[in-house]
């Protein structure tokens, strides 16, 4: 089963649940872990349901192709990484 994971940046504002998921797609898998904490939508997905301009999704080690629709394929033993975008100087 895919597994989704949550950069740790995201621990400082809610809880962030690695997760393994029969999800075929990327928005299904994050779908599944919003189930665990709803809060989590927020700070992953704008209103729109598009992720965020600061953040990126790494599929197999390959950043996500579709930040709209999510619709990016898992295969059975994907790992997925949802990354906050850090700056600063």
């Amino acid at each position: 089963m895919p597994r989704i994971a949550f950069t740790p940046q995201l621990r400082r504002f809610t809880e962030t649940p690695e997760i393994d998921t029969p999800a075929a797609t990327l928005r299904q898998a994050l779908e599944a872990a919003f189930e665990v904490n709803p809060r989590l939508r927020g700070y992953v997905l704008d209103d729109q349901g598009h992720l965020r301009p600061n953040v990126v999704v790494f599929i197999d080690g390959r950043r996500s192709a579709d930040r709209i629709a999510l619709a990016d394929s898992l295969q059975p033993h994907s790992q997925v990484h949802v990354l906050q975008a850090l700056s600063g100087g």
